[in-house]
This record gives C-alpha cells, sequence and structure tokens, in this order.
C-alpha cells in the first residue's frame, strides 16, 4: 500500500513483538532515508495479535486483497510488494 503497510509475522515465544517492531523499522527506515531522504514511519503501530481461532491463511488473503479493494490492481499477484509469491493464487 502507498502510504500504510500491513506485515503478517510469527515470532518465537521469546521474542517481543516491541522489539520486533522497533528493529524492522530501525533498518527498513534507515535504507528509505539513505536512499530518498525520507521518513518512513510514524511513531506507533498497530497489532492485532491472531486468535487459535483466526486462520492465518484467510488474514493473508485480507492482507493480499488490501491492493485490489482500492483498486491499485486487479488482483493480488500483481502487486509487486505482496507475497510469499507462491501462495497468493491460494
Amino acid at each position: 500500500m502507498p502510504d500504510h503497510l500491513h506485515l503478517l509475522v510469527e515470532l518465537p515465544e521469546r521474542v517481543s513483538l516491541g522489539a520486533f517492531v522497533r528493529h524492522f523499522k530501525q533498518l527498513s527506515g534507515y535504507a528509505l532515508k539513505r536512499k530518498t531522504g525520507f521518513e518512513a514511519w510514524q511513531i506507533s503501530y498497530y497489532d492485532h495479535i491472531l486468535r487459535k481461532e483466526e486462520s492465518i491463511l484467510d488474514v493473508a488473503r485480507y492482507i493480499w486483497d488490501n491492493p485490489v479493494r482500492k483498486g491499485l490492481v486487479s488482483e493480488r499477484a500483481e502487486y509487486p510488494f505482496s507475497g510469499p509469491r507462491h501462495l497468493l493464487d491460494s
């Protein structure tokens, strides 16, 4: 998405979500700023922890379909930042 990111990750038990997000934002923000001069991230973030009854694949499909719902592409596989590619037709 041009103005936000949906990221679906599975973390080991001992890895904190906050630590992961801080590290991810630090590395990607630094790379983007070096390349473009623009800041990448706002200070906070929104998280949603999946419940046992929620399907990971259903959540992934929802994320993959965001560019289609926004009219950026006609099929989810056309969006260059979606993945993993081999699952997009699932």
